[in-house]
């Protein structure tokens, strides 16, 4: 259930109806807690919360053409995903994450890699995400990105 759009309004114009209001409120708690330098951007094809080329030029290794992703939030068959590199880079962060999901969820942590999944809309946990959104500047994530690509 890939969403379809050329541009961030494009994508978030186009997310299925059932999904709309929460999908949008979780871009915007990730928009309103973004750290300087970040932005909203189109990532392989889905909404990427970016370092542009403009701070750091190399781009993303594995294809320099797009900019090195932090997050990124998707509509799927099942599920709202919301992607962070930052708590699949760093041990402390996802220790972090995962301390504190029960906090702000009932659910069980549904979570792969970089990916944690939102089955039930309801059970978004906004605040949580917001927080983590604030834990990494650019350079922060600038710095933790190279010293992964190094080992």
């Amino acid at each position: 259930m890939k969403t379809e759009g050329n541009t961030v309004n494009d994508l978030l114009k186009n997310i299925p109806e059932d999904r709309a209001a929460a999908f949008n409120k979780l871009h915007n708690i990730i928009i309103a807690n973004l750290p300087e330098g970040f932005e909203a951007a189109i990532s392989y094809g889905g909404l990427g919360y970016v370092v542009p080329h403009s701070i750091y030029p190399n781009g993303y290794h594995c294809k320099p053409s797009e900019p090195l992703p932090f997050a990124g939030i998707a509509s799927q068959k099942n599920s709202i995903n919301f992607y962070h590199m930052g708590i699949y880079s760093d041990s402390k962060l996802l220790e972090w994450f995962v301390a504190e999901y029960p906090k702000y969820c009932n659910q069980k942590l549904d979570m792969g890699k970089s990916c944690v999944r939102f089955k039930k809309m309801n059970d978004i946990p906004y605040m949580l995400i917001g927080s983590l959104m604030k834990k990494l500047s650019v350079k922060d994530w600038i710095n933790i990105y190279e010293s992964k690509l190094k080992k």
